[in-house]
């Protein structure tokens, strides 16, 4: 991946850039505050310094060897988002599996779209076919994105996620690329 630098909508200057040793703890910031915000996201708990570069070892690993398509977004030096898509294996290896986090203070400003764009452009040269994501039924905002790159709903597991005491769809979208 190359380096893209764009201006948000709010004017601010965003850099789209791999990820690299030297941002475990703007990664570890953006977890952790994800977490206490308590975005729909999986994790419920907060992540030790020591569990993210434990993470971020295998991350960068399995970027080098192609197993994963990262992407950061940083404003002012600061990690603002991170996405990847990770691909599957043996004969899912045509398919990847879409993750995506942004920070409070810089959604709707056009960060996730570039780095879906970023991401997209990359699983093409990669080779893959199909994108696979989840998403909380009641992530409107997140869903409307991914219908606006061409997700489409395969399925969802109903009452699947425990969110905020109320249990909440768990819906699978899908993308073919090519």
């Amino acid at each position: 991946m190359h380096t893209q630098m764009f201006s948000a909508k709010d004017g601010r200057t965003v850099l789209l850039r791999k990820p690299r040793w030297d941002d475990l703890d703007g990664l570890l910031a953006l977890i952790n505050s994800l977490v206490r915000e308590d975005a729909p996201i999986n994790r419920m708990a907060e992540v030790s310094r020591l569990e993210e570069s434990e993470f971020l070892t295998k991350r960068l690993s399995s970027i080098e060897n192609g197993a994963i398509i990262q992407v950061v977004a940083e404003v002012d030096g600061e990690i603002v988002g991170n996405a990847e898509i990770s691909k599957l294996r043996g004969r899912e290896a045509h398919v990847g599996r879409l993750g995506i986090g942004v920070k409070r203070d810089y959604r709707r400003i056009g960060i996730a779209t570039r780095m879906i764009e970023s991401l997209l452009h990359q699983a093409e040269e990669h080779g893959l076919k199909i994108i696979l994501l989840a998403v909380y039924a009641n992530n409107l905002s997140a869903i409307t994105l991914y219908r606006k790159f061409g997700f489409r709903e395969i399925g969802r597991t109903p009452k699947g996620v425990r969110w905020k005491d109320a249990y909440v769809d768990d819906i699978r979208m899908v993308l073919e690329i090519a």
